[in-house]
């Protein structure tokens, strides 16, 4: 199913089962490895640490060679990708560029192009030969049409690691670790090419998967804290350092492990911010189980039930938060670091499962401009009067900006024809009622005298000008003498404003009526 609404950064990983991955290695010992081997002992390695401490990470597990194949669909059952990663057969060459393409569509098809994956392709660094191959891939990269074009960058968030099971020796022997490390940076530049440091052996392989474990997948644990309550906490997925673009040199600015409460506001208030991330917040005695928070975790076997039983026995300021949140339809703002915050609040899976979950706003200190700045919100006590009202029938957000909004005023917009010619036929049918209507043309009149001035659109005035002459000329007989005096006069000032020189093309003239001396109706005779 789409699971496009979870908090997740999912993995797929990508194994090369060519026939070049079941070279021999040779090792001490009567045993012989081959290389897929090596590959596999170092995926178990990566699942079992994902089992224990990235339960709620979503994984898949694709095996390609000239074709590619979904092994396991993204699931969180580690015994099911250990099982299918025992099971891969040896196929023939290799050809990347395909699989990658598959990869792409199985994120997107799971989880839209907004949510960030990690990708982690396991090979041994021969990258294939002629057609296919991951050199010639590369070197065509610019001579594709759109329908031919190259996989990578992928179309979401991404980070590509490149596990290759070879030494760096072998590796820089040939040109592979240039088109590996190419490879990465055609995705954005985010990821990292791993090589065997050593002879190629099952200690240094898991050295490797260890490097991997370290950089990509080891947990982000935090304390939650509000006033003398604290809870440890383990925030999902791992909140990324980000780069704030002002800067000259910008540093990457990550998130506190000391996360503080500042305040409670109502949802309302909030309403929906803009977020940079969304993560779950879960308390670390009952991660392993989740149930107490709802994030939906693999079955758990005997031992660790009696530990969890415990530990939901005792109190945790992680749970009341959630369901005080819950119950009070609130959220927390919290401190990330300095000038930057973020909003915990109560998310529903189901009708029966809520987590406790943590966006990050923009760093700096007025990041909703509707609450003004963070720093200047207090308790409704220090307030002479209840700002919300006695009977919770107003509120004090949000904050009205000091200057008016340029997008607030009535603008004139044409972005379809017909909301051009809508204006332009509002100032014919006035045109036709003058001169009852005087005070309306005009209005309408300088409405699109305006608009067309701002866009630098003088044809237009002139075209509405030569309509007013048509209209003069079409007047009836019974026609006040009035109607054509203002229809010549609004039509010479469009000209007039149309030469964009005269003072008569002053954004800020407006066009007034023409005094005249009639008052009465009139025959045709006194017509000029």
């Amino acid at each position: 199913g789409d699971r496009r609404g979870i908090a997740a950064m999912p993995t797929v990983v990508l194994m090369d089962v060519s026939l070049s991955m079941t070279r021999p290695v040779p090792l001490e010992g009567t045993e012989e490895f081959q290389r897929k081997n090596l590959a596999a002992h170092g995926l178990t390695m990566l699942f079992e640490h994902m089992a224990t401490n990235y339960r709620l990470e979503f994984t898949a597990l694709v095996a390609f060679s000239s074709l590619w194949e979904l092994m396991v669909p993204f699931t969180r059952d580690y015994n099911t990708l250990q099982e299918a990663l025992s099971n891969v057969e040896d196929y023939d060459k290799t050809c990347l560029e395909s699989a990658l393409q598959g990869v792409s569509n199985i994120v997107q098809q799971e989880w839209g192009s907004s949510c960030p994956c990690q990708v982690v392709l396991v090979t041994d660094g021969a990258l294939g030969i002629g057609r296919g191959s991951l050199r010639h891939s590369l070197l065509t990269l610019k001579q594709r049409g759109e329908d031919k074009k190259f996989p990578l960058p992928f179309p979401f968030p991404s980070k590509l690691y490149i596990m290759c099971i070879a030494s760096l020796e072998e590796l820089q022997s040939t040109d592979a670790l240039d088109n590996l490390e190419h490879l990465v940076s055609v995705n954005g530049g985010d990821g990292q090419v791993f090589a065997v440091e050593g002879p190629l052996c099952l200690k240094n392989v898991q050295a490797m998967f260890g490097k991997l474990i370290d950089h990509a997948y080891s947990p982000f644990h935090a304390v939650l804290r509000c006033g003398h309550l604290s809870s440890d906490v383990q925030v999902f997925p791992r909140p990324e350092p980000i780069l704030i673009d002002e800067e000259v040199d910008p540093l990457p600015k990550a998130i506190a492990t000391d996360l503080e409460i500042v305040g409670f506001i109502e949802i309302a208030d909030i309403s929906s911010p803009p977020v940079l991330s969304r993560h779950l917040v879960l308390p670390i005695a009952v991660s392993k189980e989740g149930d107490e928070l709802g994030a939906s975790a693999p079955d758990d076997t005997e031992d660790e039930n009696s530990v969890n039983q415990m530990a939901g026995k005792s109190p945790n300021f992680c749970v009341l938060l959630h369901g005080s949140l819950k119950v009070e339809g609130m959220v927390a703002l919290v401190q990330l670091g300095l000038d930057w915050y973020g909003m915990l609040y109560s998310q529903a899976d189901s009708k029966k499962k809520s987590n406790l979950m943590m966006s990050l706003f923009e760093p700096g200190p007025e990041p909703l401009p509707w609450l003004g700045r963070i720093s200047q919100l207090g308790p409704i006590s220090d307030a002479k009067e209840n700002p919300y009202g006695d009977d919770d029938s107003k509120s004090p957000f949000p904050l009205q900006p000091k200057n008016k909004r340029s997008y607030a005023q009535n603008v004139t917009v044409w972005i379809k024809p017909s909301g051009l010619q809508t204006d332009v036929q509002k100032i014919l049918r006035n045109a036709r009622k003058l001169p009852e209507k005087t005070q309306t043309f005009y209005k309408e009149l300088n409405r699109l005298r305006k608009a067309a001035l701002a866009l630098g659109f003088w044809e237009l005035l002139k075209g509405v000008a030569e309509l007013l002459e048509r209209e003069c000329t079409l007047l009836p007989d019974t026609a006040h003498p009035d109607a054509a005096f203002q229809l010549s006069h609004a039509a010479q000032q469009l000209k007039l404003a149309s030469t964009g020189d005269s003072q008569y093309a002053a954004f800020a003239h407006n066009i007034t009526p023409m005094p005249t001396d009639f008052s009465g109706g009139a025959g045709s005779g006194d017509r000029m």
